[in-house]
C-alpha cells in the first residue's frame, strides 16, 4: 500500500521553527570577520559513507564552543565540498546553507549539486556543512524519550477537546531534560553561532567572500550572516523565506503553518476532485476538504492501531501532521490521498515514518527556544488556540500552542539580529506563492525588511522550495537565480514569474 514517503515526514522538520548587535556586528564577531585572523587550512580527504558523489570531499574545522571565548573549549563542524568542474572558471565559493532548523548539511554539494546547471558548478566550488550539534559536528542530545521525539510531540497538537494540559506536561519534561542532559553545546545552538560558524567556515577556506544560496530556514540563517558580517557576502540567493521578525523568530515560523496550510490546501483539494485524478476523493475541493476535516474528527474518536509507529495508533493529530506535511510538495499529493482512502476503510498504514534522531531534536528546539525569549502565559496560549482552531481548523490550533520553549530553562544569549536596508545590494529573493512552510505574506516581511538590498523573484507555484526543484519546476526562476550566480545582475525590479504548467492560481474554499 502507497503512504507517506519517510523522507516527505523527515521534510517537515525541515520543518517544524534591540541593542547594537541588532544592526551592527559586536567585538568578538568583528574579530571573527577579520579576514587577517586567518584559519587552519582545512584538510581534505573522503568523506564518511558511501551515498555522496565521489568527487565530494570532507573536512573538520575546529570552531570554538563559546565565540566570545575563541581560546576556551571547541567543537568540530563537518564541512564538504565539490570543486569547480573547471577550475579556471571558478569565481568563488557557493555556500549552500541548510534549512531546519535541524537539517544537516553535508551531502548537499551531492544532492543540491544535481540541481544546478553546468555553468554554475564550474563557476563555484560547492560547499556546505552539518551546523553545530548534527550529524558529523559535534553532536548534540537532550536524551528525550522515543516518546518525545514523535513529530506529534515536538509539535505542540492540542487534545480533541482543545485542552492544552497535556502539551504543558510534555513541554515541561522536554525542556527539562535538555536542561539536565544537554548541557553548553545545546546552550550555545542558536542562529547568531551558526552566523559566526560560517565565517569560521569562510576564514578557514581562505576566501575574502561567499556566495550563497540558503532554503527555508537557510533563508534565516542566511539573513543573519548577511546583516552581521555584510562585507563577507558576495551574491545572495535565499529561496523559501523566513519572516525575520526579531520579536518572534521561531514561534512567528511555527504560527505561519497555520497560514501555510491554508494557503497550500486548494491544490491538493483541486488535484483530489479533478475528474482525472489517480484517487479522486471527492467531486469538489470543498468536498475534499470536509473529508479531511471529518476522517480528522473520527480519528479523534476512534484511531487506528499502527503497530511500530510512534504513537503506535494513527489519530487525529498524526492524521493532521501528515496532511502538512504532505503539502511540501505536490509530489506527495497521490501518497495523502491514497492515506485517506484507506484510513476512511480502517486500514491499518503501510509504512512507519521515522523519529528525528536526537541530535535533530535538540538542534531544531534549541535553536528555536534559544533565538527568542517565548511566551510564558498558560491562559494566553489557551486563547491563541481556542481562535486558531476557529480560524484555521485544519491545523487545530497547534501553530500557536505552548512548545517547550514556554518552559526552557536559559535566556537567550543574544539578543535576534534585525534585517535592515543596510548593506550592499546583493541579494536575490526567491519564492513560491503558495508555501506550507514559509507563506508568502511572511516571506514578503523579509523583502520589506532588506529594502533595496534585494529583489524578490515570486512564483505562481504551490511548494516548499522556488528554485532548481527538478522537473515541474520554474525555468523562469531558474533562469533567474543562474543569471545573478553567474552574472551578478538582478531584475530592475521586483518580478513574478508564470504559473508553473499545472500549478496555476487556485482559489481558496475559506
Amino acid at each position: 500500500m502507497r503512504t507517506l514517503s519517510a523522507r516527505t515526514t523527515a521534510l517537515a522538520l525541515a520543518t517544524a521553527a534591540t541593542a547594537a548587535v541588532l544592526t551592527t556586528v559586536s567585538g568578538a564577531d568583528a574579530a571573527v570577520g577579520d579576514p587577517s585572523a586567518a584559519g587552519r587550512p582545512l584538510d581534505w580527504g573522503p568523506c564518511p559513507g558511501t551515498s555522496s558523489d565521489p568527487r565530494q570531499e570532507c573536512a573538520t574545522l575546529k570552531v570554538p564552543l563559546d565565540h566570545r571565548d575563541p581560546d576556551g573549549k571547541r567543537i568540530s563542524l563537518a564541512v564538504s565540498r565539490i570543486a569547480s568542474e573547471r577550475p579556471h572558471e571558478r569565481r568563488g565559493v557557493l555556500l549552500l546553507i541548510p534549512g531546519g532548523p535541524g537539517a544537516p548539511g553535508l551531502d548537499r554539494p551531492t544532492t543540491y549539486g544535481k540541481r544546478l546547471p553546468q555553468s554554475v558548478r564550474d563557476a563555484y566550488d560547492l560547499v556546505s556543512f552539518d551546523p553545530r550539534g548534527l550529524g558529523a559536528s559535534t553532536r548534540a542530545d537532550c536524551g528525550l524519550s522515543t516518546a518525545d521525539l514523535s513529530l506529534t510531540a515536538a509539535r505542540p497538537w492540542p487534545a480533541a477537546d482543545g485542552s492544552i494540559a497535556r502539551n504543558v506536561t510534555t513541554g515541561r519534561r522536554i525542556a527539562d531534560r535538555c536542561a539536565r542532559n544537554g548541557g553548553a553545546l545545546v546552550r550555545s545552538l542558536s542562529t547568531v553561532n551558526e552566523a559566526r560558524d560560517i565565517d569560521s567556515i569562510r576564514r578557514a577556506l581562505g576566501e575574502r567572500k561567499l556566495s550563497a544560496w540558503g532554503t527555508s530556514y537557510g533563508t534565516y540563517a542566511g539573513s543573519v550572516y548577511a546583516q552581521m558580517f555584510p562585507e563577507r557576502t558576495d551574491r545572495w540567493v535565499l529561496d523559501s523565506n523566513d519572516n525575520p521578525d526579531p520579536e518572534r523568530v521561531g514561534r512567528g515560523w511555527l504560527a505561519n503553518y497555520a497560514v501555510g496550510v491554508e494557503d497550500t490546501f486548494p491544490d491538493f483539494a483541486a488535484w483530489a476532485s479533478a475528474p482525472d485524478s489517480p484517487v479522486r476523493l471527492a467531486g469538489t475541493p470543498a468536498g475534499v476538504r470536509r473529508r479531511v476535516l471529518d476522517l480528522a474528527d473520527r480519528l479523534d474518536a476512534k484511531p487506528l492501531a499502527w503497530p511500530g509507529a510512534n504513537p503506535p495508533e494513527l489519530n487525529g493529530n498524526v492524521f493532521r501532521q501528515s496532511v502538512l506535511t504532505a503539502l511540501f510538495s505536490r509530489n506527495n499529493f497521490e501518497g495523502l490521498a491514497r492515506l485517506i482512502v484507506d484510513a476512511d476503510a480502517g486500514k491499518v498504514p503501510g509504512a512507519i515514518p521515522p523519529d528525528p534522531g536526537q541530535d535533530i531534536a535538540a538542534v531544531s528546539l534549541a535553536t528555536l527556544c534559544n533565538d527568542v525569549e517565548w511566551p510564558r502565559s498558560l491562559p494566553g496560549y489557551a486563547r491563541d488556540v481556542a481562535a486558531s482552531r476557529k480560524s484555521h481548523p485544519l491545523t487545530a490550533g497547534m501553530p500557536v500552542n505552548v512548545s517547550a520553549c514556554a518552559f526552557w530553562h536559559d535566556a537567550p544569549r543574544d539578543k535576534p539580529v534585525r534585517i535592515t536596508d543596510q548593506g550592499p545590494s546583493n541579494v536575490l529573493l526567491v519564492q513560491n506563492k503558495r508555501d506550507v512552510a514559509t507563506p508568502y505574506r511572511e516571506a514578503l516581511k523579509l523583502r520589506r525588511a532588506y529594502g533595496d538590498r534585494a529583489r524578490m523573484v515570486s512564483v505562481d507555484a504551490m511548494g516548499h522550495g522556488a528554485a532548481y526543484t527538478g522537473g515541474g519546476g520554474s525555468a523562469c526562476a531558474d533562469r533567474r537565480v543562474t543569471d545573478f550566480l553567474l552574472t551578478g545582475e538582478r531584475p530592475a525590479g521586483d518580478i513574478t514569474c508564470p504559473a508553473v504548467p499545472g500549478q496555476g492560481p487556485v482559489s481558496s474554499m475559506r
